[in-house]
């Protein structure tokens, strides 16, 4: 029997509804807990007021909906169900012919659009509030002049110039408006990619347009005497975004701009994975949207056979936290690259959706 799309129409719209509604009420208690947080961290701050606290608050809102999303297409799904469930509108759905694969349909055709729409609106606002989130944080809460300021092992920074490629270490960077300054330098320089051939010292290297101006540099080539410079000019590609770029977490990107940042980190010479890995985490959220929906089903038929409201309850938030801890450890192999990014980034979303096909394959034809 073919469904209708009136009932079509009338199951999506119980399932956008009650998908809307939880992610609201999800989103409302991140903020809540978020605004509390951030009050705590604020406490020892006389220069952050109240308001300045809700706005940080909101900022991140939009990036951590994104974790929320896929519990609240699980929770709607079988909020959904439930419903009709309990108002037997399913049971003479389903005692007319309609099979669960058909009256899924529409739920899954709406996550997968769902899941569209997060990664091509949502992520895209979510990269730019978390970036003025950041930047707040850092001057507000942590006291750093700039995202650049380093502690600890300092900075690594490759580079190319007509003689060849160059590594740079410097202990600190600082960063005020377009300038970037490196203290303590030393640079290795390399003909082609990796035949060493000189290193440089110096005190501290300025970003002009198209070079470092480094003060007071030592010049070591090999089988020559050191050379001292109270200046010294260095030819670079590097520019303030590219530097920023370098540091910036994946998640501060777009979906859009990550394919061109990752092939531009990757031909400097820095390790793209994390960022690659999160790409690919975004090109699965549909799937993830679809496996949902069907884990959901799962136990929405099978507390309409058997009845056990704490079955369907306990059993759609332990599958949920199940869901989340399996992606954090497979997602902690893909950063370590012991497995492919490509694996860890949609292995959680093809297990889950293999485990809800499976389980309603056993339901219905089984």
């Amino acid at each position: 029997m073919r469904l209708s799309s009136t009932l079509s129409v009338y199951v999506g719209r119980h399932f956008l509804g009650a998908f809307l509604g939880l992610l609201t009420l999800f989103m409302l208690l991140v903020f809540i807990f978020d605004a509390i947080e951030l009050l705590r961290r604020a406490a020892s701050k006389p220069n952050i007021d109240f308001a300045t606290v809700v706005e940080m608050a909101l900022l991140k809102l939009p990036y951590m909906s994104q974790k929320i999303f896929p519990f609240a297409v699980l929770f709607g799904c079988m909020a959904c169900f439930w419903r009709l469930t309990r108002s037997l509108e399913l049971v003479v759905t389903r005692s007319a012919g309609v099979s669960a694969w058909q009256f899924l349909l529409p739920p899954v055709m709406l996550a997968i659009a769902l899941g569209v729409i997060q990664i091509t609106v949502i992520n895209h606002l979510a990269s730019k509030t978390l970036t003025r989130f950041e930047q707040l944080e850092a001057l507000l809460l942590k006291g750093n002049r700039s995202l650049l300021t380093l502690t600890g092992s300092g900075i690594w920074l490759r580079q190319a110039n007509p003689e060849g490629q160059s590594v740079l270490h410097a202990t600190t960077v600082f960063q005020q408006g377009n300038d970037v300054e490196l203290q303590k330098v030393v640079i290795f320089e390399y003909e082609g990619k990796d035949q060493f051939s000189g290193r440089i010292d110096g005190s501290v290297a300025r970003l002009e347009k198209g070079y470092w101006r480094i003060t007071d540099a030592w010049i070591y080539k090999p089988e020559k005497p050191p050379l001292f410079r109270k200046v010294y000019k260095l030819a670079t590609d590097l520019t303030l975004d590219k530097i920023q770029d370098s540091f910036a977490p994946p998640e501060t990107m777009s979906f859009w701009d990550l394919p061109g940042f990752i092939t531009t980190l990757e031909t400097a010479g820095f390790s793209a994975i994390r960022h690659r890995l999160h790409w690919h985490s975004l090109l699965a959220a549909p799937l993830l949207m679809c496996a949902m929906v069907l884990i959901g089903a799962t136990f929405t038929l099978r507390h309409s056979r058997r009845g056990a409201t704490t079955f369907v309850i306990g059993g759609g938030v332990f599958t949920g936290f199940a869901l989340y801890f399996f992606s954090d450890v497979v997602f902690a192999l893909g950063l370590s690259d012991s497995i492919p990014v490509a694996l860890a980034a949609w292995s959680p979303s093809g297990v889950a959706m293999l485990l809800g096909l499976a389980t309603l394959l056993h339901l219905e034809d089984g």
